[in-house]
Parts: C-alpha cells; sequence; structure tokens
C-alpha cells in the first residue's frame, strides 16, 4: 500500500493550502493553479489533499462512478436505478500526463471492434476516471493547447462531450481540477489563465529553521512513511472531518446584498475581463464562510477570496507576471465593508486569521487524544519558530495559519489612486507612450546608462543599456517543408489535429480511421475472403487512418548584434523594440526561444533554448551594446547551441533570427562560421540604416540562404497594425 505524505504535515503553503481546501469544500471554486519554482512541494501537497477527500458512493460496476442517490440520467453504462445500494470508495486522484493523447484524456471509440464486430464499444477516458475526484496535471503549462481546450470545458461545464466517428457520448465529469506549473518554462494563455478558479504563488522559504525543518520531516517519512502517517493520524482525520462538515454547511450560507456589490465593486477596479472573476470570487467567499463555520460571508471572506480568484486575472499582456495589488485591494475593501453590517461580523469583518481550526477549533484540538510523539521545539511537530505545523497557534500579519496573504509579485506595492494599466514586467513603462508622439522616458537618444538592476547585472561605467518601445505585429516567418515537431502555430507540420492530407498504415492501434481509405484497401479482396453479405469482410492490415497536416513549435534562436554600430544612430532602441516583438510572435505561435548575443570580444548565450518566452524577453531589457562587432563567434555560437539543442529535442525544427547591419570588425572568418549553419532556416533582420548603405546584410543572408527582411520594413508594419486599430 503507497502511503501518501500527510497534508497536515507540510510546513507553511498557508495560501496553497487554503485555496486546496476552499475548492475540497466546494467545486464550484473552479480549481487552481499552483504555480512555483521548482522543489517547492507542490505535487506533494495536492497528492496529500486527495487523501484528505471524505469517500464518495458509486454505483457497482458503474464505469463513470456515478451516485447511487442520484445517478446520471446519460451515463453511458446506465441507466440506473436511484436509490441503489452503491460502493463506498475514496475519492479518485487522476494525473494527467503531459504527453497524453486526446483520447486518452475523454475517452474512444474501439475502432477495430466496431468495424469488425460491428459493436460500438466506448472506452471511458481519464475525465470519466477523475468524476467526484481530483484531476491532477502537472507541468499543465507545457500541456498541448487542444488538451487544455478539452479539461477546461469539462471542468467549467461539469459534463464531457464525446463526438467522433458517428457515436455521440456524454458523461458527467465533475472534479477538482488542480494544475501545477514553473513559470521559467513558459506561461499559460491569458484565456487559458481564467478558466483556473483560483491561483497561488509558492515560494522556498528563506528562514533557515523552516527550511530545516521541511528536510528532517521529509527525512522522517521517506525513512518510516507508515509511522510517519500514523503520527499525524489525528490532524488528518480533524481535516477530513472539517471539511466534510464544511460541504454540508456551503448550501445555507447567504451572500448578502452588501458583500456582493462589495465583490463586483473589487473586480471592477481590476478591470478584469468578463464576469468569470465575480462569480469564482464569489463562490470561494461562500466556502471561506463555510470552512470558517459561518452562516453568512463576510469582509474577510471577500479579501480572501479576491486574493486567490485575482491575480491570474490582473495580466495585461503576456509578458506580465500574475500579481495583485494589496493596497488598492485594502482600500476597496475598506472603502465598501461599511455598506452593511453583517450580523455574524460584529467587528466589521476585520481579519480572522486563525488558521486552519477557526471558530472549530484546529485540526490537533479537534481531534481525539494525546498529541503525536515527539511533541517538543524543533522536533518534527514541533511548536518552535516556522514549524509552520498544525500545532502552531494564531499568528499576526496576513501570512498567518490558512488565511495567508497575497504572494503575488506586487505584494506589498503602494497604490497611490486608480490602477493606471501600466506593464509592470517585461515591457518598460515607456511602452505606453508608444505610438501616441510621447517622448519615450530613459529612451531619448541611443541608449541610457546602467543604473540599479542593470548595474547589478554587470552593468556600470562604459556599459549602455538602449529603452524599449511597445512591441507590434510582426509577420510570419516560418520552416520551409513539412516537419512532424510539437504542436504549435507556426510551421506546417503533420500532427493530429489539422486537415485531412491522405492516409497511411498504423503503426500501432488505429486512433482516427480513415474510412474511405480502409474501404478501398479491404474492397479488392471480398471475394477471395468469401463474402456473402452486405457488410465488408475486413482484417487489421486493411485499417488505414488519417495523416492530418497542421502546425507545429519551432525553436527560434534570436542572435542579436549588439555592438557599438549598432548602437549608432540611436538604433539600438528599434532593434530591442523589434527582437521584443518577434518574441511576443513565439510566445502566439507556441515556439520555444534562445537568445545569443554578440560583442566586444565574442559571443554569449544570454538565453538558453526555453518555453519561457518572459524570460528572453526580462533578458533583452539588460541587454547592454558597444564595443566591436565579432560576428563569426556570434555564428558560431548559434551553432554550437543548435547542435545540443537537436539532441535535446531531434522534432522541433529551429529557426534562426539573425539581427544584424552585417558588420563585422572583429577576428574570425565569417564564411566558415557561416558554413557551420548550412541547412538551418534562417531570417536575417537587415538594421543598417542611413543614405548611404553598404548591403553587408544583404550578402550575409545570401550566405546562409536566409530570407532578408528589413527592420525599416518590421516597424512600417507596426505602424499599420497600430493607425488601423486606432481607427476602429
Amino acid at each position: 500500500m503507497i502511503v501518501t505524505y500527510p497534508f497536515s504535515a507540510v510546513v507553511g503553503l498557508d495560501d496553497l493550502k487554503l485555496a486546496l481546501v476552499l475548492n475540497a469544500v466546494s467545486p464550484r471554486a473552479g480549481g487552481v493553479l499552483v504555480r512555483g519554482e521548482k522543489g517547492t512541494a507542490k505535487s506533494t501537497i495536492v497528492r496529500a489533499l486527495a487523501a484528505q477527500l471524505p469517500a464518495v458512493s458509486v454505483v457497482p460496476g458503474c464505469r463513470f462512478a456515478c451516485d447511487p442517490a442520484a445517478p446520471d440520467a446519460g451515463c453511458p453504462d446506465g441507466p440506473h436505478e436511484p436509490g441503489s445500494q452503491g460502493l463506498e470508495r475514496p475519492a479518485a486522484l487522476v494525473e494527467l500526463p503531459v504527453g497524453a493523447s486526446e483520447d486518452r484524456l475523454v475517452g474512444s471509440l474501439d475502432v477495430e471492434r466496431a468495424l469488425t464486430e460491428g459493436v460500438k464499444a466506448f472506452e471511458p477516458g481519464l475525465l470519466a476516471a477523475a468524476h467526484r475526484g481530483v484531476l491532477y496535471v502537472d507541468e499543465v503549462n507545457l500541456l498541448h493547447d487542444h488538451l487544455v481546450d478539452l479539461l477546461l470545458d469539462a471542468a467549467a461545464l461539469g459534463t464531457c462531450y464525446v463526438e467522433r466517428e458517428s457515436v455521440s457520448v456524454r458523461h458527467a465529469a465533475r472534479f477538482l481540477l488542480v494544475g501545477t506549473m514553473n513559470p521559467e518554462e513558459g506561461e499559460l494563455r491569458p484565456q487559458l489563465l481564467d478558466r483556473f478558479g483560483l491561483t497561488v504563488e509558492v515560494k522556498a522559504s528563506r528562514n533557515p529553521a523552516e527550511r530545516a525543518e521541511v528536510v528532517r520531516r521529509r527525512l522522517a517519512f521517506d525513512a518510516d512513511p507508515g509511522a510517519f502517517a500514523a503520527r499525524w493520524a489525528a490532524e488528518e482525520a480533524a481535516l477530513a472531518s472539517r471539511i466534510a462538515r464544511a460541504r454540508t454547511r456551503v448550501p445555507g450560507v447567504r451572500l448578502p446584498d452588501a458583500r456582493l456589490r462589495q465583490i463586483a465593486t473589487v473586480c471592477a477596479a481590476f478591470e478584469v475581463d468578463g464576469l468569470r472573476a465575480d462569480l469564482v470570487t464569489a463562490s470561494t467567499a461562500i466556502a471561506h464562510a463555510a470552512w470558517q463555520g459561518r452562516d453568512v460571508v463576510t469582509t474577510e471572506d471577500v479579501r480572501a477570496a479576491a486574493r486567490l480568484s485575482l491575480p491570474h486575472r490582473r495580466r495585461r499582456d503576456p509578458f506580465d507576471a500574475p500579481g495583485l495589488d494589496e493596497a488598492l485591494l485594502e482600500e476597496l475593501l475598506a472603502r465598501t465593508s461599511g455598506d452593511e453590517e453583517d450580523p455574524d461580523d460584529p467587528d466589521g469583518g476585520g481579519p480572522d486569521i486563525s488558521g486552519p481550526g477557526g471558530p472549530e477549533g484546529s485540526p490537533t484540538s479537534a481531534g481525539d487524544g494525546p498529541p503525536p510523539p515527539g511533541d517538543s521545539e524543533g522536533g518534527p511537530e514541533g511548536d518552535g519558530p516556522g514549524s509552520g505545523g498544525p500545532q502552531d497557534g494564531p499568528q499576526d500579519g496576513p501570512q498567518g495559519g490558512l488565511e495567508g496573504g497575497g504572494s503575488g509579485p506586487d505584494r506589498g506595492r503602494r497604490h497611490d489612486g486608480a490602477f493606471d494599466g501600466r506593464y509592470p514586467s517585461a515591457i518598460d513603462d515607456a511602452a505606453q507612450a508608444a505610438g501616441s508622439g510621447e517622448p519615450l522616458p530613459g529612451v531619448e537618444g541611443t541608449a541610457t546608462s546602467a543604473t540599479g538592476k542593470d548595474a547589478e547585472r554587470g552593468g556600470g561605467p562604459g556599459r549602455d543599456v538602449a529603452g524599449v518601445a511597445a512591441p507590434y505585429r510582426v509577420p510570419l516567418l516560418e520552416v520551409p517543408g513539412v516537419g512532424e515537431g510539437a504542436a504549435g502555430r507556426r510551421s506546417r507540420s503533420r500532427t493530429p489535429h489539422g486537415r485531412a492530407t491522405g492516409s497511411r498504415r498504423p503503426a500501432g492501434r488505429v486512433r482516427d480511421l480513415h474510412v474511405t481509405a480502409t474501404v478501398l484497401a479491404a474492397a479488392p479482396h471480398q471475394l477471395r475472403r468469401g463474402r456473402r453479405g452486405p457488410g465488408l469482410v475486413l482484417r487489421e492490415d486493411d485499417l488505414r487512418e488519417v495523416v492530418r497536416e497542421g502546425r507545429e513549435g519551432n525553436l527560434v534562436l534570436f542572435v542579436v548584434d549588439a555592438s557599438g554600430s549598432m548602437a549608432a544612430r540611436r538604433r539600438m532602441t528599434a532593434v530591442k523594440t523589434a527582437v521584443l516583438s518577434l518574441l511576443l510572435d513565439a510566445y502566439q505561435r507556441r515556439d520555444k526561444v534562445g537568445l545569443v548575443t554578440f560583442r566586444g570580444r565574442g559571443a554569449a548565450v544570454a538565453l538558453p533554448p526555453t518555453s519561457s518566452v518572459e524570460a528572453g524577453a526580462a533578458r533583452l531589457r539588460s541587454l547592454p551594446t558597444g564595443g566591436r562587432t565579432p560576428l563569426a563567434a556570434g555564428l558560431a555560437r548559434a551553432a554550437d547551441v543548435l547542435r545540443v539543442e537537436r539532441l535535446r529535442d531531434p522534432a522541433r525544427r529551429p529557426l534562426l533570427v539573425l539581427v544584424t547591419d552585417g558588420r563585422a570588425t572583429a577576428g574570425g572568418d565569417v564564411d566558415r562560421a557561416a558554413a557551420l549553419l548550412a541547412g538551418t532556416a534562417a531570417v536575417v533582420v537587415d538594421c543598417e540604416s542611413g543614405p548611404v548603405r553598404l548591403g553587408l546584410a544583404v550578402r550575409l543572408a545570401a550566405r546562409l540562404r536566409a530570407r532578408l527582411v528589413s527592420l525599416d520594413s518590421l516597424a512600417d508594419l507596426g505602424s499599420v497594425v497600430r493607425d488601423h486599430r486606432k481607427a476602429v
């Protein structure tokens, strides 16, 4: 028997614990997206929660986990008689791997049996297995877009629809959706982020005592999982009991009009798109009130719900990191909390940082029997500083207990009025002025001196960092030919989704039957096989599957000339803006990106190939300029990066984007370096300007057999798009 690490034994992570518990109390909260760096117990705590969910009663033999008290009328295994004897089993924890297929997720028709036996046999997928349980998606940001769409649609509707091969199947699919991701590996699209009800940012503690406690408990669990779990059995039982009680209390919780207006005011002030944020915040506030033992939603419930439901809906740009302005939230709550006195909140909805126990007591006090052994300061279950265990009493400040304060990147920022819509991350604040005729702060001239963070990254005297303006739309740059790489939106590729272009013999099980090709393959053999009736006599080697063509994502490797010749004539700001625009295009087309720069004496890999386009934008902003132009070194370094990446990800085709004016003033044979990139699809962005042009970039593009695009043409297209948007 596999022993799961106890939920109550996880140190810290108060916001994450609260978000998971609220979803366990009320699935209407909409699931949880857990963002955080690697090694922060994201997977551990999700698996631990599933063990605390109440057991479910299912109809015996039903593959779709129907409730015997209220069976699904459209269940494919039905009909079931209401009120029949049920079978108790633990709530399911289903994990969706990143490489799963669509058939594995939603279910599939057994095509072989359908054609050879005439039986419409449906095989349920993971959505059916997760019904009334937990569906856990690790690295959800790496999941293919079409799978994420199917997953979130089912989570929102509570129903899975399968329409294929003339078979229509519908079954209930209500589950607690939990996704984890590492932002360094790339962000989810904003519209997909919005489909997750709550989000939590987790980071490893910097407190040595707390880190030591984490290691101490983990070592104790690894040494003897059964004994460790037994020491926390009382806390786990109390937590499970409290979740069950809160679930029964949810239908009776009242949301006063004053609190509803408060929720609407907060969501409107934060300028979230649509009304999903209002609905999720209201549902989460109701769940929080039930968790705290209240029958009426208070301002504190709204505060806790907003901190979890709004951060990921504040993104105004793909390069923005989720976050919430805590000062503005407190100002809005204070401004609206006096609309109506809450009958169960005589203190006016003040903070109730009471940890998991709340008004009904902590899990430790709720459990029967003595506390776990070894309860001493600094021990595995101790209540010393930073232990974060269930024995911890009430704490001051917003981080205490399960209530937890916000932990987004905007935590603690002061706000001096209504939100002004500025870009907080990869794009400079100056981007707001782009296209409006206003001067860009700090961008006048060719560059501004590096100070502050730029100086910490190696800046200082002699290092210049140019500003960046607002990005614009760029033309499609694609790799010639047809690939077979990861699904995306850039180059032509053979993918499981797209238009049908032909048929082929299946390598394994048929996933997408080509009916016409199958019939044509079987037709010539019917007399020899002794056909007598109206149906075809099929054999396994007659089966054909569809060959489809769609789009793939590529590795876009930017090689940027940051030498002194680029800084001349005030070009570097335009160059950075163009590269940022190309990065934004790569984000939208689901590419991996890398960044190589060359200046001075050599070239450097500023960003190894990664799915995090945001990291590329951040490195670009701090890119210094100046010095000589070692063009050959830049090409050679790019060839090294591509060679290594081909070994790591051979199916992903590369696209080299070289941004330069073509000058080469440092040592190295450019022709020899260009030969290293033979066969690589490339685009040369010519940055040369002025009335007299040498045409060096044109010659370089000919050597590389690359497409030539001028920097001016990119900017001109961007201005056309901007003018069109203004006219609309």
